[in-house]
């Protein structure tokens, strides 16, 4: 489907070209500056002003090149409907993140759909040694009965969305650990605001197995990247290397590579 057809070359007023630009943000889940223009057929500089006007009323939400619907700030989808989106994509990340695993180490593996891959090709991997913390019941259960893989599970509140586990109780535990590599799902990265999640307990645990790992790496489909969701959990400065798949546009490969993380694309 060519999403910039439609509309190119109608005399619009104003209130009614952004109206338009929301409902196409809404239908397709984001819109960039360029496919707004074109679908328009008005300056990327017009768009930019419109995008800006939008995000002041909070009709949508500006990102990095674009802008995404008001509601994905808030949404926080259930982990088996998540499963389902973009899962080639979530494999060969979690292949090429699992490959970084060294024997011996300690590694976190946060909750989420492409972490829960990094698990899965640890079960087909030999390790004489490797410790696994981690806050999600499903990883937990994924690693159970390994020889020579050790399970820390952090306690804490359960979230049913996601079968991870937050709050004080988890900071706690987490809190007298280090650990040599951290792998993070995250909901969404933008690189103005860094990686989000859209709930504030789930960031709070993120953002202290950060401070607690020697290095970071964030796992993510392309889908998610532009994307801002509610609770910030870190600046992407403070994010060490960022696998995702090919499908990630030029603009943004430049956007986080300027922003100092190792950029591996699968």
């Amino acid at each position: 489907m060519n999403r910039t057809a439609g509309i190119a070359g109608q005399k619009l007023l104003v209130e009614e070209r952004r109206r338009l630009i929301v409902d196409f943000v809404e239908q397709y889940g984001r819109g960039t500056v360029e496919e707004l223009a074109s679908r328009f057929g008005i300056s990327s500089v017009t768009i930019r002003n419109d995008l800006e006007a939008l995000s002041r009323t909070g009709s949508l939400v500006r990102s990095h090149g674009g802008a995404i619907p008001a509601s994905s700030l808030s949404v926080d989808i259930p982990l088996n409907i998540k499963e389902t989106r973009h899962l080639a994509q979530k494999q060969r990340i979690g292949q090429a993140a699992a490959k970084l695993i060294g024997d011996g180490e300690t590694i976190i593996l946060d909750s989420g759909t492409t972490t829960v891959e990094i698990a899965r090709c640890i079960r087909h991997m030999k390790f004489e040694s490797l410790t696994v913390v981690t806050n999600a019941l499903n990883i937990a259960l994924e690693l159970s009965g390994l020889p020579n893989v050790r399970v820390m599970m952090l306690g804490g509140l359960l979230r049913p969305t996601s079968y991870s586990l937050v709050g004080p109780d988890a900071e706690q535990a987490l809190s007298r650990l280090s650990a040599d590599k951290l792998f993070l799902g995250v909901d969404g990265l933008d690189p103005e605001v860094g990686v989000t999640t859209p709930d504030p307990l789930e960031a709070s645990l993120n953002a202290l197995m950060i401070r607690i790992s020697r290095v970071t790496i964030a796992v993510l489909d392309a889908s998610k990247l532009g994307q801002r969701s509610l609770s910030v959990i870190a600046p992407l400065a403070q994010i060490d290397m960022v696998i995702t798949d090919s499908s990630v546009g030029a603009d943004m490969r430049e956007a986080l590579q300027a922003g100092g993380p190792e950029l591996v694309v699968v």
